[in-house]
């Protein structure tokens, strides 16, 4: 019997790649990224001249197929594997993201007469425009002792789906009426694959508010929010939800030809980018928290049983590996943070230098920040530049640098923010380990570990914890080709189930990352002082940032 193979498809933030998958060993033969034509849309609709509002992060449809169109192809062209040899597809994608679709599974914005209004379009994970109507979920579940609060940390976030849906009801009660459905992206493309959009148990249960014992929150708690939405889960919501590792369907005719694969290939349910991360690193047991660290991180941990933990994202039965209760926390800006400061805040002789020198701005400033001892700079960040995802649960919050002085220089600032990301992680860990959900060790993966070894010992002091280090450099697309492979089945030449998947597919690196103890001993204490910081302004002693931010949309 002829080699197997899988094909794993990312949709990151501001591209997607396709990640070609040897079956019996994890070796990753080809991989190519797209960069979305369109980018993240956050100033004005493309090409239409309709200016958005602050906190709007959309994105266009349409650069999801194109993904698909170019880079399945391209992996299929440089390994020269045989079409029929590729058994199995799975995607993953950032979440929440969603899109009003019509009857035919069209996206609203894709028609004429509805494009011109932002609201017919897909809202990407961080558009945050929706904290309002997140404020209020919140406030009335409270009231109403609503059991499924304290499975999302006691808050559900303006970047989930139930929030961006009743934005668009308030803000746009035409394109709610007009749209047949609200669907994940992921879901959205998976239907374009196969002809038929169904909902993935992830993305419902960490986004959407599902449990798969008890389903939907009930009629009640929507008419409570809204009359209008009473029969949202019933209508708009409405859709099979099935696990992880399902066969969404196969591939149509029409579409295969557009990919160069084989029509009927199978194609696994859609998931969440993160998620298919751990899998991925092989981590199929409890213990193990996965960091996919990127633009912002994801914080997956498995758990034998159901508990509360504050700020937690969301716990989901098999949510991430079945016969286990998923965790999942996360901070909603960490490389976006390094990039901000790198583009908008870096002296013109830094860029020289690094310019002379033949490397880029972050490994100029890395290489002099490795150079400082902990404590050195004399400086301190609260790394809520995109709002705090866990344990506060507020995108309202803002960033904070302290200790400035005349003699600051760039590399100094550069490694506050390093470190302000790792004590946000280290809040999300204790969170964990504290409530009874053990963090025993720590696993990396995404773009940030591969590329940046001063971030990762630092990450290792600051949560005194080993770090390793996932051996792929796409491992969410990894673990979307072994869902792929499982949703095939071994009979195919694939997998039963994702267990058996990452035993054989799953790699980390050798060398890992240890705390060094004298480093550890000092970021304790830098740590206690983000503490005070962290509770001061993350709290209601002090609502500083809001206000600030309340007179900037006076303002605007």
């Amino acid at each position: 019997m002829s080699k197997k193979y899988a094909i794993g498809v990312d949709y990151g933030t501001q591209s997607g790649r396709a990640v070609l998958v040897d079956l019996s060993n994890g070796a990753e033969l080809a991989d190519h990224v797209t960069p979305y034509r369109h980018h993240v849309i956050d100033e004005e609709l493309p090409g239409l001249g309709v200016k958005l509002e602050p906190d709007w992060a959309l994105q266009h449809p349409a650069d999801y197929i194109e993904v698909l169109e170019n880079s399945v192809p391209a992996v299929m062209k440089s390994s020269g594997i045989d079409p029929a040899d590729v058994i199995g597809l799975g995607i993953d994608f950032t979440a929440c993201t969603m899109l009003p679709i019509d009857s035919n599974g069209v996206p609203l914005c894709f028609h004429d007469e509805y494009k011109h209004n932002p609201h017919s379009w897909l809202k990407l994970w961080k558009h945050h425009a929706a904290q309002d109507e997140a404020n209020l979920i919140n406030e009335i579940a409270e009231k109403r002792g609503e059991k499924f609060l304290p499975r999302y940390g006691g808050k559900i976030s303006s970047e989930w789906m139930i929030a961006k849906v009743w934005q668009i009801l308030n803000e746009a009660p035409e394109m709610y009426d007009t749209a047949d459905r609200f669907v994940e992206a992921t879901d959205w493309v998976i239907g374009q694959l196969t002809g038929n959009i169904v909902r993935n148990s992830c993305t419902a249960g960490y986004k959407s508010i599902w449990h798969k014992q008890e389903g939907y929150p009930s009629k009640e708690f929507f008419a409570a929010l809204d009359p209008r939405l009473e029969s949202l889960t019933d209508t708009k919501l409405r859709g099979e939800v099935l696990p992880l590792g399902t066969k969404a369907g196969e591939l149509t005719e029409a579409f295969a030809a557009r990919i160069g694969l084989q029509a009927g290939t199978a194609v696994a349910v859609g998931n969440v980018d993160a998620h298919a991360a751990v899998p991925g690193v092989g981590v199929v047991e409890p213990g193990k928290l996965v960091m996919a660290m990127g633009t912002s991180i994801c914080h997956m941990l498995l758990g034998t049983e159901e508990r509360e933990v504050e700020g937690m994202c969301g716990v989901v039965e098999d949510g991430i590996i079945p016969g286990y209760f998923g965790y999942e926390a996360g901070q909603s800006a960490v490389g976006d943070i390094f990039e901000w400061y790198v583009e908008h805040a870096v002296p013109a002789y830094v860029v020289e230098a690094a310019q002379a020198e033949g490397i880029s701005v972050h490994e100029w400033l890395t290489d002099r920040a490795s150079r400082l001892q902990v404590g050195e700079s004399g400086l301190l960040a609260l790394d809520w530049w995109n709002g705090n995802r866990s344990v506060l649960v507020d995108t309202d919050l803002t960033g904070l640098l302290l200790g400035f002085t005349l003699l600051t220089k760039p590399e100094e600032i550069y490694r506050a923010l390093l470190e302000a990301t790792a004590f946000g992680t280290r809040k999300i860990v204790d969170a964990f380990h504290n409530n009874g959900v053990p963090v025993n060790e720590l696993y990396a993966c995404g773009g940030l570990p591969q590329k940046n070894r001063l971030l990762m010992q630092i990450y290792a002091d600051v949560t005194n914890r080993e770090i390793k280090v996932a051996a792929s450099k796409q491992t969410p697309a990894l673990g979307a080709a072994m869902f792929g492979a499982v949703a095939a089945g071994a009979a195919k030449g694939g997998y039963d189930s994702i267990v058996d998947a990452a035993r054989s597919m799953a790699r980390v690196r050798e060398e890992s990352f240890k705390p060094i103890p004298a480093n550890v001993e000092r970021y304790e204490r830098l740590y206690q002082e983000y503490t005070l910081l962290h509770d001061y302004f993350g709290r209601g002693a002090n609502d500083v940032m809001k206000r600030l931010k309340a007179i900037k949309e006076e303002v605007l």
